[in-house]
């Protein structure tokens, strides 16, 4: 997995929504991505590219249609990864506080 190129991708926030779209209703076309959004076809594609190329989403045809279908395993790893550590240490001073707590009342 490229760090780089997922944290490049989530950047932009129009990306950051058609991501949010495909949450919403996964294994849409361009055409149902690009409605109501004040993108012009184009852009949605670009950022479709670059949301592809990052392994943030995967395209698949049926037909004559081509579908766009969130992956969720990028995100999860950067979690994993960036978020995770933090939280595990908010979480260890929260315990440590309660505990004093406890300890405290116990008193």
């Amino acid at each position: 997995m490229n760090d780089d190129a997922v944290f490049k991708a989530l950047a932009d926030a129009s990306r950051r929504q058609l991501l949010d779209r495909l949450h919403e209703q996964n294994g849409q076309t361009l055409n149902a991505l690009c409605e109501d959004l004040d993108m012009s076809r184009q852009a949605v594609a670009k950022h479709l590219v670059i949301l592809e190329e990052a392994n943030l989403i995967s395209s698949e045809k049926h037909g004559r249609e081509k579908l766009h279908f969130i992956n969720a395993v990028p995100i999860n790893g950067i979690a994993e990864r960036w978020i995770n550590k933090f939280e595990r240490q908010h979480l260890s001073a929260l315990s440590a506080l309660k505990k004093a707590l406890e300890d405290e009342g116990e008193q």
